[in-house]
């Protein structure tokens, strides 16, 4: 039987928040002063650049990584069909200027189909199952939206008793699948913030594609490493191995992991009590092992997702088909995927196949004939997926999108509703831009930059409704 997507994963979508192929490159040289340095090229600094440029004010943007994109990165040569390696999915179509950003650069935008399954061992779930898991996951997300308004204590703590063979499924989609982390290492408080992200909408050459193609305007310089930043109450001075950038703010849209782990030296330290805010917001584990399976051997549909029935958080979520291919990936998340993410690309895939026997038969195996797997834990300037508040730890992300000095922290970490989207980085990076340019006077309180800010939205809803579209995990 299948379920919509609002049954599905109302409750489960984390965006799995991730990098990219492509952009532009402006030469070894630096110029030596700008108004606003931006410190990172993903959805947050390429927002954050638009704005700035929108305002007519001169812009650097300085990226570590070889490419364009941060946590969202599209593969276009590995298999047939662009595959994201991180983000896949933007939300909220009727307010999300990305999407309208997309259409506009010529991109193809298309809403992921409803319709999912769960397996039970190696047959589809009958109707009355399905009823039972929808069912545990309303009373789980209940339970945990009435503790939030109580006390920021971890989610594990608060589930019901009675969810019987249906916890471990829950477990991972309430948890490993939405944020990264298993439940007992979320926050009801951020969980219950989270926003709905019920409609997925998918761009068919790939989100870091699309996050290239908006960068395309704004001079940048990757492979450039920010290694040490100066501040104070007028200005900033960025350190690269290409140089010195002066500048009269910052936007500075490194991972909450980066920021705490001190790979950017500041003079003087920036303060104990946003250091302290980075480390309870650390990203989850969130990794896509991806497998070329020609025709079609587990009689899936074209971008059909698939969960199991399982015992404990040690399982995936499949994403067969892709756009009609033969490419399906498999995600791992939360302490599982950590532990099997660190044993390297060969134990991923090899769990991959494993898991995919034990749920259509041995064919599946022989059916592989290509494969690639994702490590973000270990990418250098990432060091993980998408940020999750610690029990206790919701008010951090209040805390990291203070301004200190000049600088202004953007990223999906800072937003207290979209965390762990792209959607919520994109809109982080039009904030911090929007304060950096009222700083320097460039912009008055009441004067919108290019595109308005959208509206605030209100808190997700706790039971699962059938007539709503998609959702889904930076990741």
């Amino acid at each position: 039987m299948t379920m919509t997507r609002r049954d599905f994963l109302s409750a489960s979508a984390g965006l799995a928040v991730t990098p990219m192929l492509g952009g532009r490159v402006f030469g070894a040289q630096l110029s030596r002063d700008a108004d606003i340095v931006v410190i990172g090229a993903g959805a947050a600094g390429i927002a954050a650049a638009r704005r700035i440029q929108a305002a007519n004010r001169k812009v650097i943007v300085v990226e570590a990584a070889s490419q364009i994109g941060g946590r969202c990165q599209t593969d276009i040569s590995t298999f047939e069909v662009p595959f994201d390696r991180g983000a896949r999915w933007m939300h909220n179509p009727e307010t999300n200027p990305m999407i309208r950003l997309a259409r506009a650069a010529g991109l193809e935008i298309t809403t992921a189909p409803s319709g999912q399954k769960i397996r039970i061992g190696r047959r589809n779930a009958r109707p009355g199952e399905t009823e039972e898991f929808l069912a545990a996951l309303v009373r789980a997300n209940r339970a945990i939206d009435d503790a939030s308004r109580k006390s920021d204590i971890s989610c594990a703590s608060v589930l019901p008793k009675d969810l019987g063979e249906w916890a471990g499924t829950a477990e991972f989609l309430l948890g490993a699948n939405f944020s990264g982390k298993d439940l007992k290492d979320v926050s009801v408080a951020d969980k219950a913030r989270a926003q709905d992200r019920n409609t997925a909408i998918t761009c068919r050459q790939g989100l870091g594609t699309l996050i290239a193609k908006l960068g395309e305007p704004i001079p940048l310089s990757l492979s450039t490493p920010a290694n040490r930043i100066s501040w104070g109450s007028r200005d900033v001075t960025v350190e690269t191995p290409a140089g010195k950038i002066v500048a009269r703010a910052a936007v500075i849209t490194v991972s909450s992991n980066v920021l705490a782990a001190g790979n950017i030296k500041f003079a003087p330290d920036i303060p104990k009590r946003t250091l302290d805010a980075a480390a309870k917001l650390s990203l989850g584990s969130y990794d896509r092992i991806a497998l070329q399976m020609p025709g079609n051997p587990l009689n899936l549909a074209r971008d059909d997702i698939i969960i199991e029935q399982s015992t404990s958080t040690r399982t995936a979520l499949l994403f067969a088909n892709m756009g009609a291919s033969s490419l399906c990936t498999i995600d791992v998340a939360g302490s599982f995927g950590r532990d099997l993410s660190a044993q390297g690309e060969q134990a991923m895939v090899a769990f991959a196949v494993e898991w995919l026997t034990k749920l259509f038969g041995s064919d599946a195996a022989a059916a592989v004939k290509k494969s690639s797997a994702t490590r973000w834990n270990a990418a250098p300037f990432a060091l993980g997926a998408m940020s999750v508040a610690a029990p206790g730890a919701q008010p951090s992300r209040k805390i990291l999108s203070e301004p200190i000095g000049c600088m202004y922290l953007a990223g999906e970490a800072t937003h207290e509703t979209l965390w762990g989207t792209i959607d919520g980085a994109w809109e982080s990076g039009e904030r911090a831009a929007e304060a950096a340019l009222r700083r320097i006077g460039a912009l008055k309180d009441a004067e919108p930059v290019g595109a308005p800010a959208r509206a605030p939205k209100q808190r997700r809803r706790s039971a699962p409704s059938r007539s709503a579209a998609p959702a889904s995990p930076i990741q």
